[in-house]
């Protein structure tokens, strides 16, 4: 019987004991209501007690949250129009302001900050260049919004962490034409490199031709004085010989003319059988009748 009411009795005495407690985690912050108006909020992690039917809680993460919206359009001082790609940072900071001003909706609460910031990030845009918006002022242009944001942020109970662009995008139909005027750019760069180097091209082969042309003038010159001096060498001697000589000298001659007038079988002359050119052919002392 004892044990029977034990089973019963625990039971109920856990339900009773959860249904007087709420635990917080760590990760959260807790408001406890009385018949809907707000009673405590200063939680810390752990078990709390409650009223039931008296009190009711809500909890909220404390944890940083993004925001993450869509590209949007801004437009520069020069009327030119960008796309913008950012997120946003932040959590909750005082969350009695948080659940007054936006009823605990993490998506509202979100959506009034994303609004300040594209706010803020128009005003600034509209002040400055496209040069400027991409290279010279973002570090600032962020720093100005962020401080905006936390500002309009503590009157919602809540601190914007950071505010970062992603990317800067021209629209679709604008990046066409700026990459095709950036690319007839490249090109006419790349065709006055190419004229510049055909310029050189053709001074360096004309120059080297020239070169060439000395050289070879020059050593034609210098070819010509050597075979004169051959020349001469082969001349003197040839006169030396012929002059301790002169019989054998002409004997020689003759044969050589022989050997080189008959080469061939094919080889046909037509000359007188007394003539003096068969001298030696037809008496080996080459003396004529």
């Amino acid at each position: 019987m004892f044990r029977s009411i034990g089973l019963i009795l625990v039971p109920v005495l856990v339900v009773i004991f959860w249904s007087f407690t709420f635990y917080v985690d760590e990760r959260e912050m807790a408001i406890k209501f009385k018949f809907g108006e707000i009673v405590e909020s200063d939680y810390t992690p752990g078990l709390h007690i409650k009223i039931p039917v008296l009190n009711n809680v809500r909890k909220f993460d404390k944890r940083i949250m993004t925001i993450d919206a869509k590209p949007e359009s801004f437009f520069t001082g020069e009327k030119k129009d960008l796309i913008v790609d950012l997120f946003v940072k932040w959590r909750i900071k005082d969350v009695v302001e948080y659940y007054k001003t936006t009823g605990g909706d993490e998506m509202r609460a979100g959506s009034l900050v994303y609004q300040t910031i594209k706010k803020g990030l128009r005003d600034e845009f509209g002040k400055r260049t496209i040069q400027e918006v991409v290279a010279g002022d973002r570090i600032e242009i962020m720093g100005i919004s962020t401080a905006q944001a936390q500002e309009k942020a503590k009157t919602l109970g809540i601190e914007v962490v950071d505010v970062r662009i992603k990317k800067i995008d021209l629209p679709p139909s604008v990046s066409s034409s700026v990459y095709n005027r950036m690319r007839a750019e490249r090109e006419r760069v790349a065709r006055d490199f190419r004229s510049k180097g055909a310029e050189s091209a053709e001074r360096i082969r004309a120059d080297a031709d020239r070169q060439s042309n000395i050289l070879l003038a020059e050593a034609y010159r210098d070819s010509e004085v050597v075979r004169g001096e051959g020349d001469a060498i082969a001349a003197d001697t040839y006169a030396k010989a012929y002059r301790q000589d002169r019989d054998f000298y002409r004997f020689y001659r003759s044969m050589d003319a022989y050997k080189k007038t008959f080469a061939s079988k094919n080889d046909v002359l037509l000359v007188e059988p007394d003539s003096d050119f068969f001298r030696y052919f037809n008496n080996a002392s080459g003396k004529t009748k």
